[in-house]
């Protein structure tokens, strides 16, 4: 689409003017729009007067140049962004020629102007380099860091101890079996399901451990108090479900996503007495079929 406005502002002309291949140029259609003529139209001109436009002068972009300019300032930004051929840009040496080949009334005001827009962008360049040079070491810095940090958690990752998939807690190993609890509550991603006939407010705050997101289901058999217990949980912390056990059980279940872990004792009385905690290979729908 032509420019309507009858003056071009120089702010207005810098924000079109990039720096490709270390020269700032204008993409084509930009220069069209400013000189109110097709596109088209332009580069007709231009080739048929190719020999005032050398390589220095002009040249097209590649795919690569293209695909970057777009990702730099927005598809929306750069006129004409659904246009098949990669466009044409225009140097500053190559905006003086154009003068000389379109015969328009426009011509040498707005290479004048485009002109004086080059001038100021270099100028304003050369007396920013060192800034300009600042940041591109920051920027190499924070890069720097950012691989480093990635091996450091890779390495972390490598080395951290793996869940094992049984435990055996003596009588009086309380915080051991806590702990191991909790860090099978820590790793769910998607669900917690425990089966389990007695469960109290010690119960519920580890299951609170649980990652933000991760829906927790409790099976047990509750009083009225139990149900006040977690009402009252539920109004202050992320919701735990809670389900009446048709049926007394013995032994107790953790489910983790798609882990079934084997539990010896209630997780409230976990370490008090010899008891131990095995994953088995159950899957939970399995597990959760015998209580319907």
């Amino acid at each position: 689409m032509l420019h309507d406005n009858q003056s071009v502002s120089l702010a207005e002309i810098q924000a079109r003017i990039f720096l490709i291949r270390g020269v700032q140029v204008m993409l084509d259609r930009d220069l069209a729009v400013f000189y109110k003529v097709e596109t088209a139209k332009l580069n007709r001109q231009v080739k048929r007067n190719i020999g005032r436009f050398p390589e220095d002068f002009m040249f097209q972009l590649t795919k690569e140049e293209w695909e970057s300019l777009k990702c730099q300032i927005g598809i929306s930004n750069v006129r004409g962004g659904d246009r098949r051929a990669f466009p044409y840009v225009f140097t500053e040496q190559g905006v003086s020629q154009l003068s000389g080949v379109l015969h328009n009334g426009l011509a040498e005001e707005i290479s004048v102007k485009i002109i004086r827009a080059f001038v100021a962008m270099r100028r304003f360049i050369t007396a920013n380099a060192y800034l300009f040079q600042r940041v591109d070491a920051i920027e190499h810095r924070q890069m720097l860091t950012e691989q480093k940090l990635d091996v450091v958690l890779d390495k972390i990752e490598d080395m951290s101890p793996t869940v094992t998939t049984e435990e055996l807690f003596g009588t009086g190993c309380v915080w051991d079996a806590y702990s191991f609890i909790s860090s099978l509550v820590r790793r769910a991603q998607r669900c917690i399901i425990l089966i389990d006939n007695f469960v109290d407010e010690r119960t519920l705050l580890l299951l609170d451990k649980r990652t933000a997101g991760v829906e927790c289901t409790v099976h047990t058999r509750f009083s009225k108090q139990m149900e006040l217990d977690f009402a009252k949980h539920n109004e202050q912390n992320a919701e735990i479900k809670k389900f009446q056990l048709p049926l007394r059980i013995h032994d107790r279940y953790l489910i983790i996503d798609d882990e079934v872990w084997l539990l010896g004792a209630s997780v409230k009385d976990m370490g008090h007495g010899l008891c131990t905690v095995i994953k088995v290979d159950f899957s939970p729908e399995m597990v959760l079929s015998f209580l319907k």
